[in-house]
Parts: structure tokens; sequence; C-alpha cells
């Protein structure tokens, strides 16, 4: 019988390995997919205890942890519903400007429609609110269903938000020990190494989730400055939502600025909408090279292509929450795999062999 060749014979022993790594990973996606609110309570809970752990260690230096731990999350808790207060305030209060501002707007960009270069056919933009109005009258009882539906969403999203708020105060209040109970149900000789990788796990987490919402709240007061001094009604609301869509690394904030820059073409016109395009060209770069560069790259050390891809993976996966998660989840695996891989080469260094070369890496 004909011997197998040594490179095929590796190829094989890669390949079946690489067989159950998938089918585990696929595995593990099938039941976050099947039980996802809980993932995405546990992914929120660990944001609020990443963001709200020093100032509660610092807060439990003077008072009980439980007192430090309940101040803390009261606070943010206060300041997100006084957020959300100022930005409905807002919209109540521009409400009929922009209604009037609107009116105004969608006439001159019928107008602007019917000229060269476009030279749209006049009935084809006529009577639009007449179509809808009509269209809302004949499609009354599916649009009545999706509210409903949306209805049953949001006793989904209270739910999830409860319970992420309970392990939340679990986290704040002992999670290193929850760590150390864990660790301690694991077999000796795998502790140590799992305890190297929850440490890097945690400390990019912690990292990407300080530097992001840095970046977001930069980006949201650049944005709301701009749109203000531009006369764009809804600045603030605006500005709120590329807050959020700063959450979604390279694509959110277009995406928001494209919202920002509708709103100005049917609120003041063209020229205003073509300088807040500006703006999302002006932000990236701002975000691209300072911001990121400099809030970012202790916590991840990704490539631009690898970042992309895993929100166009996430996304593709999950939705929007799995664009959320596609970028802190990829950087913890990779600083898990390079805390493990230095802890690896210092053992061999202590045992006397020699650590391998970057290129042997």
């Amino acid at each position: 019988m004909q011997p197998v060749s040594p490179l095929l014979r590796t190829a094989a022993s890669y390949a079946w390995r690489l067989l159950v790594v998938g089918a585990a990973v696929y595995a593990v996606f099938a039941v976050l997919g099947r039980f996802h609110e809980i993932a995405v309570a546990l992914f929120l809970a660990l944001v609020v205890a990443a963001l709200l752990s020093a100032p509660t260690r610092r807060l439990a230096r003077t008072v009980p942890r439980s007192l430090a731990v309940a101040l803390c999350l009261i606070g943010s808790a206060a300041l997100l519903l006084g957020v959300l207060a100022l930005v409905g305030e807002a919209v109540a209060g521009e409400s009929t400007t922009l209604v009037r501002e609107f009116r105004q707007g969608l006439d001159s960009i019928e107008e602007w429609l019917e000229k060269p270069p476009f030279r749209l056919n006049p009935d084809a933009l006529s009577n639009i609110q007449a179509r809808v109005g009509e269209y809302l009258s004949t499609h009354r009882s599916t649009l009545l269903s999706r509210a409903a539906s949306g209805a049953g969403q949001l006793v989904h999203v209270l739910t999830v938000v409860a319970l992420a708020l309970f392990c939340s105060v679990f986290f704040l209040y002992g999670g290193d020990r929850q760590w150390a109970w864990f660790c301690a149900q694991l077999p000796a000789p795998a502790r140590g190494r799992v305890g190297i990788a929850g440490r890097a796990a945690w400390r990019t987490f912690t990292g990407y989730t300080h530097g992001i919402v840095i970046v977001a709240a930069v980006n949201a007061v650049l944005v709301g400055l701009a749109l203000y001094l531009l006369g764009v009604p809804l600045a603030v609301p605006l500005a709120l939502l590329e807050f959020l869509a700063a959450f979604i690394p390279l694509v959110g904030s277009p995406v928001a600025l494209a919202v920002a820059a509708v709103v100005a073409l049917a609120a003041k016109g063209p020229l205003v909408a073509g300088l807040v395009i500006a703006l999302i060209v002006v932000i990236g770069q701002i975000e691209g090279h300072l911001l990121h560069p400099l809030v970012m790259s202790r916590a991840v050390r990704l490539h631009p292509l690898v970042v992309a891809i895993s929100v166009v993976a996430g996304t593709i996966a999950a939705g929007v929450v799995g664009a959320v998660v596609a970028v802190p989840l990829v950087s913890v695996v990779w600083s898990v795999h390079t805390a493990l891989r230095e802890d690896r080469l210092a053992a061999r260094t202590r045992a006397g062999h020699p650590a391998q070369s970057a290129d042997e890496r």
C-alpha cells in the first residue's frame, strides 16, 4: 500500500481538529441564539460592571460596599433618565417648528428634483401625503399587528434590562469572588492558565468599554455642536443617536450622520445637507486617526480589516446586537490568545528552553 504523505497526514490532523473546534463554536452560538435574551443581559451587566467598577471601588473606601454599589447604580440610572428627559423635551419643544420646516423642505426637495439634472416628472412627486394615507388605511390591520408585536418586544426588552441590572449588582459587589469560586471548581493544572485568560479578557473588555464610551461621547459632542451651529433641528436627539451608533465601529457613525443629513436636507436644504455630509468625512477622520489610536490602542490591537469583517459577521449572525458585540468579542479572544502564548513562552524560558522567535511564532 502506498504510504501516506507526511504533508497530507499533517493536513488531515489539522483538518479534524478544525472540524471539532468549528462544531464547538457552532454549538456555543446555537445555545446563545436559543437563549439570546440571557446572553444580551449578561453582556449588558458586564458593560455596567466595567464602567462602574472603578467608581465603586473608590466609593467603597469611605462607605460600605453594598452602599457604594447602590449609589453608583442609582446615580447612573438618574443620569441616563435625565439625558432621555432632555432629549424628549427637545423633541417636544421643536415639534411644531420641525413639522413646518419639514413641509417647506419637502416642497423645496420636490422643486429641486424637478430641475436639471434629475428632471423628474412632477406627477411622480405629487399627492405623496394622499398616497401615504391610502396605504395606512389599506394596511391598517397589518400595522396594528406589528404595533402589537412591538409591544411584546418591549416586554422582552424590559425583561432583559431588569436581568442585566440584577446581574450587574452581583458583579459589582463580588465579581472577583465569583471568578475565584469558578476557578476553584476547575482541575488544579488548569486554574493558572484560566486565571491568566480571565485577567487578560477582563482587562481588554474594560479597556474597550471605557474607550468606546469616550469615543462615542466625543463624537456626540462634535456632532451636536456642528448641527446646532448649522441650525439643523433636533440637534440633541441626533447627537444622542450618534452616541449610540458609535458603539458599532466603522459603520455606526456614518449611518447616524446620514440620518442627520436627511433631516438637514428636509429642513435646511441641499447646502446644509452637503455640509453635514462633509461632517461625516471629518468625524470619520478624527475617529479613525486620532481617537481610536489614542484611546483604544491599549485595549484593542486589531487591524481595521479585522474590525470590518467582525462587524459584518456579527450583523449577519445577530443583527444590531451582533454588530455591537462582535468587536469586543474578537478583541477579548485575541487578548486571551496573546496572554496564553506569552505565558507558554515564559514557561519555556524558565524550563531552560529557548523562546521562539517572532518568525517562528
